[in-house]
């Protein structure tokens, strides 16, 4: 695991940061979900850390074409590519896909496009089991969004609908949300409805 996160971070690819990885796992190990979907594979750092943690299957959805490639080649090296399906293609256009399907998972993270987390939110919910979890990170996105006046013109849309979804869920009374403020921001939100 060393390997991949020195290799992303040499390479610019972001991928979920030490502490918030601690939570994550332990979300896994505590919930130990049959089903996980992860919005965002990039190489397959975090997969491979919730897969690690349980012995559920995972449903990943990772855009650009060499990162899914690189993902795939890691999940084949940890032996985990008989739990995992890698789809590369849109996110939107996969969960539309899964909810036509009926699909419903126990765990979804959310760790792809920041400015997206809006739009996947009504979907998400949808696939989401009750008393599943949505562990949504970046949710902070390096403090724009409790400062939003520092924020860029060119960033102001992503941090908006960043604060508009935090806000949509805090308040969805379908979930009970924490929002902790280790490493970049992360949420994690159970539904109880």
């Amino acid at each position: 695991m060393e390997k991949i996160k020195d290799f992303a971070r040499k390479n610019f690819i972001p991928i979920v940061r030490d502490e918030t990885a601690k939570y994550l796992k332990k979300c896994c190990q505590d919930l130990m979900p049959d089903k996980i979907l992860e919005i965002g594979t990039a190489i397959g750092y975090s997969g491979i850390l919730m897969l690690r943690a349980c012995n559920g299957n995972l449903w990943t959805i990772e855009k650009d074409v060499e990162r899914f490639n690189m993902a795939c080649e890691n999940f084949k090296f940890y032996n985990l590519e008989n739990r995992v399906q890698v789809f590369n293609d849109d996110a939107l256009n996969v969960l539309n896909k899964l909810a036509e399907k009926g699909e419903k998972f126990e765990f979804i993270f959310l760790d792809g496009a920041k400015g997206q987390y809006i739009k996947y939110f009504p979907i998400i919910k949808n696939l989401l089991k009750k008393d599943g979890l949505l562990f949504a990170d970046n949710v902070l996105m390096g403090g724009l969004v409790e400062n939003f006046s520092k924020v860029t013109h060119k960033k102001r849309a992503m941090v908006r609908h960043m604060i508009e979804f935090n806000n949509l869920v805090m308040n969805d009374e379908d979930f009970v949300s924490e929002l902790i403020k280790i490493d970049d921001g992360f949420m994690i939100a159970k539904k109880i409805k």
